[in-house]
């Protein structure tokens, strides 16, 4: 502690969560020369970052409470609360003095909560949740959105950047985590429409690789369609975004919604088709795996 109170914290950067998002995120930081203190639940992922330059360290509050900047990519909002001991004694001397990036996706009244937490610890606080799967991940070409501070989304748009091919300003939080609902209501409806086009075209007898040709000169042909078809004409179900990842995301989606008095009848649709998938043990498979619950949907009503 320094002799005011406050944690010491240094210009090293911490980074909490690394799953299938956070790790490739942090190993592109680490290849920036961004000097990283890291930390995981699980130990293998710091370990591998080991190699690379990053520093594990044995707690999250360890993390937290030497870095000026911490980035968290954690689960969801409980894993999140509990790595920052929200709620507890030691969460103000975790977020006095730190910039926290919270670039995972939360609910929108999440984060403006944590905000004013954070802000009355004495700490500054930037949403910057991406748009991207593992490989966007893997090749540093997320699309961040952020909110905060002026002073505070610049530094945030400067860190981000080894991560990100593009970042957007979204205004006060939670401006960057509604953008990015309304992100994943397009990308969720338009992968799900995309699968149900596909199973349409297997059962109809339609040459697969013709459809293949036509949907990659069309006017809809994007990047994600075409790594989506991918996955699709393989049988490929290892995840870039896990189905029960996709739930979560919808549920997001779908509350916002509900607080906001917006009617969403496709997502409400997609929403229940990803539900029966996951029931039906597709959960941890990739987004995709809805497929399931549609070909199920078409033998149960003797038609497939």
């Amino acid at each position: 502690m320094n002799p005011i109170g406050r944690p010491m914290r240094d210009e090293t950067c911490g980074f909490l969560g690394l799953g299938r998002m956070g790790e490739p995120m942090a190993a592109n930081l680490l290849a920036a020369g961004v000097k990283l203190r890291v930390w995981n639940r699980s130990p293998a992922a710091p370990a591998r970052l080991a190699a690379r330059g990053a520093m594990p360290m044995p707690a999250a509050r360890d993390v937290l409470r030497s870095s000026g900047t911490v980035i968290l990519m954690l689960a969801n909002e409980q894993a999140a609360d509990t790595a920052l001991e929200r709620g507890e004694p030691g969460f103000a001397d975790n977020v006095n003095g730190l910039l926290l990036l919270q670039m995972g996706t939360t609910s929108p009244e999440y984060s403006r909560g944590l905000a004013a937490d954070v802000a009355a610890c004495g700490g500054r606080y930037v949403e910057a949740p991406v748009s991207g799967s593992r490989l966007p991940a893997e090749q540093g070409a997320l699309v961040c959105m952020l909110a905060g501070g002026m002073e505070d989304v610049a530094r945030a748009r400067a860190l981000v950047a080894p991560m990100c091919r593009q970042t957007f300003a979204c205004g006060a939080a939670p401006g960057a985590l509604l953008t990015k609902l309304a992100v994943n209501l397009y990308l969720i409806t338009m992968v799900t429409g995309l699968v149900e086009a596909v199973h349409f075209a297997r059962v109809a007898g339609v040459d697969l690789a013709t459809l293949r040709s036509v949907l990659d000169a069309g006017p809809m042909a994007s990047a994600v369609s075409t790594m989506k078809l991918d996955k699709l004409l393989a049988g490929d179900l290892s995840p870039q975004a896990s189905l029960d990842d996709v739930l979560m995301n919808s549920r997001l989606v779908a509350d916002a919604a509900r607080a906001a008095g917006i009617a969403t009848p496709l997502l409400d649709a997609s929403h229940l088709l990803y539900a029966e998938a996951s029931a039906a043990g597709f959960g941890a498979a990739d987004m995709v795996g809805v497929g399931a619950a549609i070909e199920a949907r078409t033998v149960g009503q003797g038609w497939g």
